[in-house]
């Protein structure tokens, strides 16, 4: 009878992590129906491009994503450590990143002038309060992952989420974003950010779905302001396999610097058009749902860490490839330049698999602090982020873009002295 007790239990649990996992799925597939309309290489640049058209302002973007995206996780991780259902702060995170884009969609629409001088300083702040709510999101995403799905399975979740979101996202995008971005004066912006607030809030409500048990609470009151900033540090420190990680994903993410003038360099060096962001958008997102499930097969089998090496090196093409475009190196690049957004379709994959990497070197009561960690690691490089604008705009496409190259392929290389946690680092989970 107990055998046959433990065998029932045991079918349940399994029974329990399958339903999770489609359910974050599901949740993941949502948001990134809503995330092709907000895409930060091509989507939001251009919308910087319609209220400024400066390369300083373009080159702030990455600086608010990062900041939004590093330090409010940070400042939140030990609360949600200490949260006894984790999918709760999951539906309110993301109804937070509904609400600025609910209300541009509001002012668009009652503007007929988009170049008003407030306008630029209004995106911005709504720019950055929509990745502080994004930070914590994914923070809770990858807890509530790390609480709900074991280590071998979250490279299915990567896989079932970037096929099928990218299926759902490509499609919404050619029937609905194709023809707003074709409406004159731009004002199909209010129907595209209108888009992007209810996707988001959709993904919160699916997030409710998830069968989660309630903590017990550690007793542990939440850190002051200044000491989740002294952990961070202290997990750089002394933990040297994570150090070692930080070390990867600290050059790989300098490859965000470029990303939001992508866009321009089309349009300024090739002779691209309006037209063609487009079939951009298609591309990086339908490689995403490509190599989700190829990198999240090789995580699951041999490691997350072969998948990030793979990753890494291809990246680091990717600069150089809009380079070759853009000096006419390449034959007709107009007509081929939507090949560079294929390739930058594995840094989301690969910013993934790296956060997946940091949930395997410690248990779960470390995970909040350690992921966060991670993102304070991912907005280092950001404080260059306007100087690459600047040097776009005053000197050249070239320079910013070949550093990032290397940057990225240092990285690839340093992926040969991480540690593999499967076989070298003794599981807690």
């Amino acid at each position: 009878m107990e055998g046959e007790g433990s065998n029932h239990s045991a079918t349940d649990e399994t029974s329990i992590e399958k339903h999770n996992l489609w359910t974050l799925a599901i949740q993941n597939v949502v948001l990134r129906v809503g995330w092709i309309f907000k895409t930060e290489s091509v989507i939001m640049p251009f919308v910087v491009d319609t209220i400024s058209g400066a390369g300083w302002v373009r080159g702030l973007l990455p600086v608010l994503s990062r900041l939004g995206q590093s330090v409010p996780p940070l400042l939140y991780a030990d609360r949600l450590r200490s949260h006894p259902l984790k999918k709760l702060p999951l539906f309110v995170t993301s109804i937070a990143m509904a609400i600025p884009f609910l209300w541009l969609s509001w002012v668009w629409y009652n503007l007929d002038d988009r170049r008003v001088w407030w306008m630029t300083p209004f995106f911005l702040v709504l720019y950055f309060v929509f990745f502080s709510a994004t930070g914590i999101n994914q923070l809770a995403f990858g807890v509530l992952q790390g609480k709900l799905v074991r280590p071998n399975r979250r490279g299915l979740l990567l896989g079932i989420g970037g096929v099928v979101g990218s299926l759902f996202a490509v499609l919404a995008a050619y029937y609905w974003l194709r023809p707003w971005l074709a409406m004159a004066n731009n004002d199909g912006f209010t129907w595209v950010f209108l888009f992007n607030g209810v996707a988001f809030l959709a993904a919160g409500i699916v997030a409710l779905f998830c069968i989660e048990h309630r903590d017990e609470s550690d007793g542990l009151r939440p850190m002051k302001l200044v000491a989740p900033f002294q952990t961070a540090w202290t997990i750089f420190r002394h933990d040297k396999p994570f150090r070692r990680a930080a070390y990867v994903a600290l050059l790989f993410i300098s490859s965000l610097l470029v990303f939001p003038h992508y866009q321009s360099l089309g349009m300024d060096k090739i002779g691209t058009s309006s037209e063609d962001l487009i079939y951009w958008v298609i591309a990086q997102n339908l490689s995403v749902g490509f190599y989700s499930p190829v990198l999240g097969r090789v995580a699951d089998q041999l490691g997350n860490r072969l998948a990030i090496r793979i990753g890494l090196f291809a990246v680091a093409f990717t600069p150089i490839l809009a380079i070759a475009f853009a000096n006419g190196y390449i034959p007709n690049p107009a007509e081929w330049y939507w090949l560079t957004f294929v390739l930058l379709g594995l840094t989301p994959v690969l910013m993934r698999t790296i956060l997946n990497y940091t949930l395997e070197l410690v248990g779960e009561e470390q995970h909040p602090h350690y992921l966060s960690t991670m993102k304070i690691i991912f907005a280092v490089p950001f404080v260059f982020a306007p100087f690459v604008g600047y040097l776009i705009d005053k000197i050249s496409y070239e320079i910013p873009f070949t550093g990032v190259s290397l940057l990225v392929l240092l990285s690839a290389v340093l992926t040969f002295r991480m540690v593999e946690p499967r076989n070298e680092i003794p599981s807690t989970e």
